[in-house]
């Protein structure tokens, strides 16, 4: 039953994906400990130690029924995590017990289960991230050729086109993903590398023969799933690692929270929202109210990740010689819950992107508010070609301009330009209508966007076409 007096993660309660809580959950760390035992063991064996098979079978039967209440209460007599575990292993395997850690330090299980799991939570961001890039990629194409009004300085600039817009969001997020592929490809594991990484243990054990003891780290890694372990270590593996990891993770929170914050400002001016349930409330005291509640929950997650990218780094550079053991109390806080929380914000970034919301004649008006004065140069040019003279053109366009903008700006009424170059005989001979059409503005931002999905989005689909995730449903 739920303990209502004691503080709970909301990562957990609220937020975060079961398959990513039971990741980083006891269950599976601990079983992988007893994992890495067994392939020790095997290891072992295979190199002539004297482990039995019985005994490797017997650590083979009991690798998941752990007692966790027998290890908390070792742990309280013994003070140290990792030989509670031994015990508690060895209770239940008898036969196996004095072989149980043979030759390795804490650090062994601890560290090497930290890089399957790193590895394996990798690759759950990356399934929910390549669907966040599909998705977006769909929306972009269908509104490649929408014309809206573009900022820069968040001033009016150029027109862009939405699908266009979209396209800037997912090639963040296409840069992040071949930052995260780097990380999955290249992760290397501790090994066995004793207590300060020089394997004097275990070279004791195989009597000095340096080859069985390279033998026994490649079996190991191979058993584990690693194509090889850090060439050299302390008793740790390089809290680098960790570092470059909390790097990428917290580049996709940055990338999400730019395209969370774009949104809020799109929906402040009614051009675009994020799905707006039946029975949703927007505010408690003001009934009307759409506020943009995932997108603002995405900005909160991405910032709770991004202040964590300075913790690996910190615990990196106080790792005095071959290790302290100040970084534990801090990694068992920062991995899971960096995980955790952007595993979170990507399951509200798909469910915002798969139910976007575009109303096209807010756009279409906005864009129409300010498009008379990015149309004065094409104006100005056509005039030119009807043989007026550019100087007393743009003399006029700038009188008229300045005009205009003093009845919006000053008496809150409508741009007016148009019509005052209209009433010109100087630009008499010009069409003014056409050259007020917004496609004539967006530039090669349609094609753009198709280029983008042919290079970009199309190599993706095809290499992850087994792991795009179902349709996102939030927990609250």
């Amino acid at each position: 039953m739920t303990d209502y007096n004691n503080y709970s993660n909301p990562l957990i309660e609220r937020y975060s994906s079961r398959e990513m809580c039971q990741l980083w959950g006891p269950q599976k760390k601990f079983s992988t400990w007893r994992r890495l035992w067994v392939a020790l063991a095997e290891s072992e064996h295979e190199l002539g130690l004297p482990v039995s098979r019985e005994q490797i079978e017997e650590l083979k039967a009991h690798t998941d029924d752990i007692d966790f209440e027998r290890a908390a209460q070792y742990e309280k007599d013994l003070r140290h995590d990792v030989m509670a575990h031994v015990h508690t292993y060895g209770d239940v395997c008898p036969l196996a017990r004095p072989v149980i850690h043979l030759g390795a330090t804490s650090c062994f299980v601890t560290d090497n289960t930290d890089a399957i799991l790193l590895r394996d939570a990798m690759k759950l961001i990356r399934k929910r991230l390549v669907t966040v890039i599909d998705r977006l990629a769909r929306f972009a194409d269908e509104y490649k050729d929408m014309p809206c009004l573009a900022f820069t300085h968040l001033q009016s600039a150029q027109p862009t086109t939405v699908g266009k817009r979209a396209c800037l969001w997912n090639y963040d997020l296409v840069m992040d993903l071949d930052d995260l592929e780097h990380r999955i490809a290249t992760i290397k594991t501790l090994g066995n590398k004793g207590t300060t990484g020089t394997q004097a243990s275990f070279l004791k054990l195989f009597d000095g023969d340096h080859a069985k003891v390279r033998q026994l780290e490649a079996l190991l890694c191979r058993k584990i799933g690693f194509d090889a372990a850090f060439t050299v270590t302390g008793q740790t593996y390089p809290r680098k690692l960790d570092a470059q990891v909390l790097d990428v993770l917290a580049g996709i929170a940055a990338s999400a929270h730019k395209f969370a914050t774009d949104l809020r400002i799109l929906a402040h001016r009614k051009e675009m929202e994020e799905p707006f349930e039946k029975h949703q409330i927007g505010s408690s005291a003001m009934a009307y109210k759409r506020n943009p509640m995932r997108s603002e929950r995405i900005c909160s997650l991405a910032r709770f990740v991004l202040s964590l990218q300075s913790s690996p780094a910190m615990t990196l550079s106080t790792q005095w010689f071959e290790r302290t053991l100040d970084d534990s109390a801090n990694r068992r806080l920062v991995l899971p819950q960096a995980f955790l929380a952007l595993d979170a914000l990507l399951i509200i970034f798909q469910n915002i992107v798969e139910g976007l919301v575009v109303y096209p004649k807010v756009i279409e008006k906005n864009l129409a508010a300010e498009l008379p004065f990015m149309a004065t140069e094409n104006i100005l040019m056509a005039a030119v070609e009807k043989g007026g003279d550019r100087q007393d053109l743009h003399e006029r366009i700038r009188v008229a301009s300045q005009a205009a903008a003093a009845v919006v700006k000053q008496e809150g009424g409508n741009n007016d330009l148009i019509d005052r170059l209209k009433q010109d005989a100087a630009f008499a001979d010009v069409d003014i209508d056409s050259e007020l059409n917004p496609v004539r503005f967006v530039g090669r931002a349609p094609q753009q966007v198709t280029e983008f999905i042919e290079k970009e989005i199309e190599p993706i689909r095809e290499k992850y076409a087994d792991s795009f995730t179902e349709e996102a449903e939030l927990r609250v």
